[in-house]
Formats: structure tokens, C-alpha cells, sequence
């Protein structure tokens, strides 16, 4: 019988052996890979970031982005949502990179329960961003260090705006603190193999926005990720995000430059990398009630009004939640992060059908059974809610990329 597939996780480097690694869920050691990756005591950089010229590492940092493919479709990190499962999701509904939620250095660093349940990954989830929250620079190394080995950026959240994050120092509140940011970058920078990654807010002033985006291409950082809105702007609802804020940033630097924000359909997409000049952009509240945005569907609420001709796409958020729940199966996670995307993709069909989301809160305890079976009465009672494509795109989904993927073959040139 064919073992069933596991996810990395991590343990303390003791349980790494020999030629495999080998996690354990209870008292049963799996196999996960075949090749051992190098223990994080002991990566040593053979180059830093820093100990390069501004030239150098500007071509470094384009050609490690054009040896992951030059990715244009990418999941946001998104706190409780952006895990294993979920990415992987995105990821067949044409995502083609992805970040981890925001993972907290120093509990990482310090909790192996916190390691083993918040950051799993599989050979399948690359290109890969690992971001973490921190305010020590020693903190944040030694918890980069453990996940070096398994991903192709470590990201530095400095853009999170919420409550938490000021009582914690870290995210957005550190733009208060600019040497600080600067001393968390450059630790990276010098002591790791894998590039830095760095995702930010605008200040409100441009100027501001545009010395910072600098100053952090300087430290080291070879990727810069913009969310087009400011640290007090927290409800993307309400305020649209700044695109030609965001092209003065990609215009300001010499790295590549992803945008977040306004990304609603592939329409949106497009519109951005047009009028930015991004390399690509990331979406995050909208992957969450359609994670095959990527792949050109959208919901009713982006049909209405908008240029073209739609059709029923022949897939449904409910399809996409069996999935998920299977994916969850084979790459276990909290229920609290299944019952969060649960509430996401089917909010619409409980608002239809209001006695099976009250059955669904009543659990307190939920399981597959129960998921499987609640997704069959909401069917049973006739609903349904499509989400659409646009007439012309009814091909293989594949067609739906040629306007935002560069040709492998063509040549990327260093900035000036």
C-alpha cells in the first residue's frame, strides 16, 4: 500500500539523521524526503548579501527571482489562512508563488509545538516566501535559520497594522523606528544563504515612502513587497490601494518590486502590472473567498458591471472547500484555520441557507465527516452559487496566464 504523503514539519535538530529527516505525528516516524537539507547550525554564507557591491547585488537579485520563473501570481501572506493546504490550493488554480502566514521570530525560534504546528511545507510548495514578524536582530536570525534550508525568501513583515503588532513593536509600528528595520535587514542580509525579502506599507508621504523603499534596498534587501496603502488605511473596503504610489517605489528601486492590493479578478491583474511596471502582484482577501482567482474565475459581485460576457465556470466555492478538506487530510492543521475558510468560501451560501451555518457554529468539535456531509445538505437544498468566467476564456486554463507571463525564453536585464 502507498504511504500516505506527509508535510515538513519542524523538530529540534536532534531528530535530524544520516541521509533523511524524519518528523514523527504521535509515536510514528515518517520518511519525508530522501536528500538531507542543511542543518541550520550549520549554513554558512558563502557570500553575503552586504559583502557584495550595490551592482552585484542588484544582479543577484534578479537573477535569483529569474531562476524561481519569474513568478507574477502570488498568494499574500495571510495570518491563519496562508498555510500549507490553502497555498496549495491557490497553487493548482494557477498561483505561482506564495508566502507563509506571518510567523512570530521569537516564539519560532523558541517553541517547538509553535514550529511543528505553524510552518509546514512539501516539495510541491516552492516558490516559497517564509515571513516572519520581529524587533531583535539576533531573534530573527536564529529563527530564519531554521526554515533557510526550505524556502526561497525569508520575508520581513513591516507592514502588518493591526492592534497586536503595535503591543508587539513589530509590523508597520517599526517604520517608527527606521535603524531598527535597517539593523533587521542587514543582520539577515549577512548571515544568510537565501535572499531577504522585506513587505511594506506607504508612508504618507511619498518622499518618505521612497527613502524607506531605498534604505532598505541598501541593507540588503534583493525584493521589495508593496502594499499600496498606509498603516492607519487597514480596511482595503474602504481605502483603494495607491498603484502610482507603488510605481514610484518600483521606479525609486533597482530590486524587484511585487504590489498588493486591488487585486480582485485577473482583469485587476493586469490593469496593475500595466500600470506599475511590478514584477507582480499578491492578493490575499479575495484568494480567500476565491482561490482560483489565479485561474481567471470570479465571483457574482465582479461580473455586475464589468466589460465582456460571463459564463458559468462550471466550479463553485463548494467544489473548492472539498478540495481544500482533502488537502487537509493529507497536510493536517488546526481546525481553527479550517473552520476560518469554511466561513470564507461558503459565507454566501450560509447567508442562503442560515440553519446550516448556526449547525455549523454549534460544533464545537468539528470533523471531516461532519465538513463533507454539511457541504451535501447546502447541494441537497438546491443551492448553488457559480463562480464565472469571462466567454473567451472557456480554454484550457493555461491561456488565461499568456498576458502576465514573460516568455522563458526572453532575457531579463539588470536595471541601470
Amino acid at each position: 500500500m502507498k504511504p500516505k504523503p506527509k508535510p515538513f514539519s519542524f523538530l529540534s535538530h536532534s531528530h535530524i539523521h544520516n541521509n533523511h529527516l524524519i518528523s514523527f505525528l504521535g509515536t510514528k516516524p515518517y520518511l519525508l524526503m530522501a536528500q538531507t537539507p542543511t542543518s541550520p547550525d550549520s549554513i554558512q554564507p558563502q557570500q553575503s548579501n552586504l559583502s557584495l557591491t550595490g551592482d552585484s547585488r542588484v544582479e543577484r537579485a534578479w537573477a535569483h527571482w529569474t531562476n524561481l520563473g519569474r513568478p507574477k501570481l502570488i498568494v499574500a501572506p495571510m495570518v491563519d489562512n496562508s498555510e500549507l493546504p490553502f497555498r496549495l490550493l491557490c497553487r493548482k488554480y494557477g498561483a505561482q508563488a506564495a508566502y507563509t502566514p506571518m510567523l512570530h521570530s521569537r516564539i519560532f525560534s523558541e517553541t517547538e509545538k509553535y514550529r511543528n504546528e505553524e510552518f509546514t511545507t512539501c516539495k510541491e510548495d516552492r516558490p516559497l516566501f517564509v515571513q516572519f514578524c520581529a524587533n531583535d536582530p539576533d531573534v530573527l536570525l536564529e529563527a530564519a535559520r531554521r526554515v533557510e534550508p526550505y524556502c526561497d525568501y525569508v520575508d520581513i513583515n513591516l507592514g502588518c497594522p493591526q492592534r497586536i503588532a503595535k503591543r508587539g513593536n513589530y509590523g508597520a509600528f517599526l517604520m517608527d523606528n527606521l535603524p531598527l528595520v535597517k539593523s533587521l535587514v542587514e543582520k539577515l542580509a549577512l548571515n544568510l544563504q537565501v535572499p531577504v525579502s522585506c513587505k511594506i506599507r506607504l508612508f504618507p508621504k511619498l518622499e518618505d515612502t521612497l527613502k524607506y523603499a531605498r534604505m532598505l534596498e541598501e541593507a540588503g534587501c534583493l525584493l521589495l513587497a508593496v502594499h499600496g496603502r498606509t498603516r492607519d488605511e487597514k480596511d482595503g473596503s474602504k481605502f483603494r490601494a495607491d498603484w502610482k504610489a507603488i510605481k514610484a517605489v518600483k521606479d525609486a528601486v533597482r530590486i524587484p518590486v511585487l504590489a498588493n492590493g486591488n487585486i480582485r479578478h485577473m482583469d485587476d491583474v493586469k490593469d496593475c502590472l500595466e500600470e506599475t511596471g511590478v514584477e507582480g502582484v499578491l492578493s490575499a482577501e479575495t484568494l480567500l473567498e476565491n482561490p482560483a482567482l489565479f485561474a481567471g474565475f470570479r465571483t457574482a459581485e465582479w461580473v455586475s458591471g464589468c466589460e465582456g460576457a460571463f459564463v458559468d465556470g462550471k466550479l463553485d466555492q463548494a467544489d473548492l472547500l472539498i478540495e481544500y478538506l482533502k488537502l487537509c487530510e493529507k497536510y493536517p492543521v488546526p481546525w481553527r484555520i479550517i473552520r476560518s475558510h469554511v466561513h470564507k468560501l461558503l459565507g454566501d451560501w450560509f447567508s442562503l441557507q442560515p440553519h446550516i451555518r448556526e449547525d455549523f457554529n454549534k460544533q464545537y468539535k468539528l470533523t471531516f465527516e461532519f465538513l463533507y456531509d454539511m457541504v451535501d445538505r447546502l447541494r441537497d437544498t438546491g443551492t448553488r452559487i457559480p463562480l464565472y468566467l469571462k466567454d473567451t476564456q472557456m480554454e484550457p486554463i493555461e491561456s488565461l496566464h499568456r498576458s502576465v507571463q514573460l516568455s522563458s525564453n526572453e532575457h531579463l536585464e539588470v536595471q541601470s
